[in-house]
């Protein structure tokens, strides 16, 4: 099975992995904690669903 958004697809977007893990990983916890997903992708993943977020260009960097 292949996992779409890659990591080097999310790479493009940010400029290391450190800042790609922490917005990922405060998404997911938004996500968890209740928030409405801004995807279209039905995944019962958190983080997954973040990621996906990310690659559509929904969430962004501060």
């Amino acid at each position: 099975m292949i996992i779409k958004p890659t990591v080097t697809d999310l790479l493009k977007i940010f400029n290391n992995r450190y800042e790609l893990v922490i917005v990922t990983a405060k998404r997911a916890r938004q996500i968890a904690a209740g928030s409405l997903p801004l995807t279209k992708v039905h995944e019962e993943s958190a983080v997954t669903l973040a990621a996906n977020e990310i690659a559509e260009g929904k969430v962004v960097k501060c």
